[in-house]
């Protein structure tokens, strides 16, 4: 299995094209920071196309990559797939740049994120009128083969709340973790760009993983409100915070198996300032701090 960090930004991407908090600040200056594009990932099994994994406003640059290998044809699509972990604008828009595809776009999602992307924010019925769209429901539940390849994929639920569109609607729409095995090689990765809860189901899904992709979006719960930006918490806003006990660092940490890749990582977050104390921190827990283009084999 085959997997390239494509953005390992939280949304805004970094630096925030309206934010001067400190790190941002950092990146613009080119000082211990390099920037980044909003979360995404492209993954392909041992055999088969590449998938793409959440579609972000920043799709056009980092598909270019991946439109570098070889594909047939002078219109060609580089992905065959994409796979939705939530509702999520920073996880969606990018959908509207695949407008294009010459054929009906594949996507997976769960039910909720499907009626969320039909009825709060139209993203389907808008590619409806353009390359049409081949939906796949994917629930949280047993695996499921992605055609065509050597992947097989698992969504389990990570918490949440639906997204700030749907606010007022009473729809529930939570995100997913996903987790693919590789048939032909046996490699197991876990995917979990937002993670709301540590429950034993998450973590058992970590320890059974080669590799662990997760939600590193803010450092403490109030990082917002220290910097005077908002009063929202990381909890009230879905995440697990890194510090402290109960924190995500805390419990990767504890695992022995995977390899563990904070992705997600919001633009206040100091683990991006290379020479911080807490991106220290990180490193000693045995966690890596990922970035575009990072690629793993598993």
């Amino acid at each position: 299995m085959r997997v390239r960090v494509l953005g390992s930004a939280a949304g805004g991407g970094f630096p925030q094209w309206n934010c001067r908090c400190p790190t941002c600040e950092a990146a613009r200056a080119g000082v211990e920071a390099r920037p980044r594009t909003q979360s995404s990932l492209a993954i392909r099994g041992a055999d088969g196309p590449w998938l793409l994994v959440n579609a972000s406003p920043d799709l056009r640059q980092q598909l270019e990559g991946l439109a570098n290998e070889r594909v047939d044809g002078v219109r060609a699509t580089p992905v065959a797939a994409v796979l939705l972990t939530d509702a999520e604008i920073d996880h969606t828009a990018g959908l509207l740049l695949l407008r294009e595809s010459s054929t009906a776009l594949r996507v997976y999602g769960s039910d909720e994120v499907r009626r969320a992307l039909t009825e709060g924010y139209p993203v389907l019925p808008i590619l409806g009128s353009y390359s049409g769209v081949d939906w796949r429901t994917l629930e949280p539940g047993g695996p499921l083969s992605l055609d065509g390849t050597s992947l097989e994929v698992e969504a389990f639920a990570a918490g949440g709340d639906a997204p700030r569109y749907l606010a007022g609607t009473g729809a529930d729409v939570e995100a997913t973790g996903l987790v693919f095995r590789d048939r032909s090689t046996g490699g197991v990765l876990t995917y979990v760009p937002g993670l709301a809860r540590l429950d034993d189901g998450v973590l058992e899904r970590f320890a059974g993983s080669d590799v662990v992709l997760v939600d590193g979006t803010f450092w403490v719960d109030d990082e917002l409100a220290r910097l005077g930006i908002s009063d929202r918490t990381a909890a009230q806003m879905g995440h697990v915070p890194l510090a402290g006990p109960g924190g995500t660092l805390e419990a990767l940490a504890g695992l022995s198996r995977p390899r563990s890749i904070l992705v997600h990582i919001n633009n206040t977050n100091p683990i991006l300032l290379e020479r911080s104390p807490e991106r220290d921190a990180v490193v000693r827990a045995g966690v890596e701090v990922g970035y575009d283009g990072l690629e793993v084999e598993v």
